[in-house]
């Protein structure tokens, strides 16, 4: 009796087990033959030498653009510099390219403090724009772009404080009263002038005074003093106003007077000429009939004479009185 199937019969197969197949004998295969690199020997050093060219040709080769020069150098040494646009290539392991800037370049300079003529002190901040005019000078004289820009701000802050400090403190931060001129000009030529006379390959194209302060300390009195002096301007604007006012309003008055005078006059003539042609008239009136000439005069006189208060003494036989009285005969 099996241990697994204690209830069956040995002798009988069991179903539940699958019959087992009988395994067919493996085929042998032939033996590889073996690779005759014999054969192929040339095609792979060929190819291999091919490939080879081809990377040494690749990493050798260089293209110099238009904003740049490249610098050729052998075992350490300047051999040539490249300053046309194009495709070059460099001796394989001997040489070495390296790149400088051809366009131009803006340094901001480290602010500073100086003092002006009058002893005064100010903070200045400049900026350079500046550019390589010759590789050969550049690497022989400042090694790098750092050596040369630290070079070109020390000549920049030696030039602007000697050019500042022929100036007063007015002068340099009042723009209405300012003899500066073309400090900044001035101030690009004397560089260029000391870095062409130590050969350092570069050239200042311009240099900008981009802002002026004062000194923490001295900002409070120097903005009292600036206020005071607006002050002051404001005061002499005020009295050169009052005294033109004064002198328009003394012109005004003088032609006044003129125009009145001369109205005057010309009102004294035409009465003149109004009472000679009403005396004219007066004559040819008591010409033509005297009597009523005097009745008119009369009456005009009353109207100058007379009024509501008057009071008058005439005797009954005063002609005054009877033509008051209305006895006319």
């Amino acid at each position: 009796m099996e241990p697994n199937n204690p209830f069956q019969n040995p002798k009988k197969p069991n179903p539940w087990e699958k019959p087992i197949k009988p395994t067919k004998p493996k085929k042998e295969r032939p033996p590889k033959e073996p690779i005759q690199f014999k054969k192929y020997w040339k095609l792979i050093v060929g190819l291999s030498v091919a490939l080879f060219a081809l990377i040494v040709i690749l990493t050798n080769i260089y293209v110099v653009k238009e904003n740049e020069y490249r610098v050729v150098r052998q075992f350490g040494e300047v051999v040539t510099i490249q300053d046309k646009p194009g495709i070059r290539m460099k001796i394989p392991f001997l040489q070495s390219v390296t790149t400088l800037p051809k366009y131009q370049m803006t340094y901001d300079v480290s602010e500073a403090e100086i003092n002006t003529k009058d002893k005064k002190r100010i903070i200045i901040d400049n900026y350079a724009v500046w550019q390589v005019v010759d590789p050969i000078d550049l690497i022989t004289n400042a090694v790098s772009i750092v050596n040369a820009e630290s070079r070109m701000e020390e000549f920049i802050y030696s030039v602007v404080r000697t050019e500042l400090g022929q100036l007063n403190y007015d002068e340099i931060i009042n723009d209405e009263n300012s003899s500066r001129g073309s400090l900044n000009d001035n101030v690009t030529a004397k560089v260029n002038e000391l870095l062409e006379k130590d050969q350092y390959g570069i050239k200042v194209v311009d240099v900008r005074m981009k802002r002026t302060d004062l000194p923490e300390e001295n900002e409070q009195s120097v903005y009292t003093r600036m206020i005071s002096e607006r002050d002051s301007t404001a005061q002499d604007y005020l009295s050169q106003g009052d005294a033109k006012k004064r002198e328009i309003e003394a012109q005004a008055d003088r032609e006044a007077q003129e125009v009145i005078a001369t109205a005057r006059k010309e009102a004294a003539l035409i009465q003149a000429e109004g009472e000679s042609e009403a005396a004219k008239i007066y004559n040819q009136s008591f010409s033509k009939d005297p009597e009523f000439y005097g009745l008119y005069r009369s009456l005009s006189s009353y109207t100058k004479t007379i009024g509501e208060d008057t009071v008058i003494i005439l005797p009954s036989d005063s002609p005054y009185a009877q033509i008051l009285s209305g006895n006319m005969e």
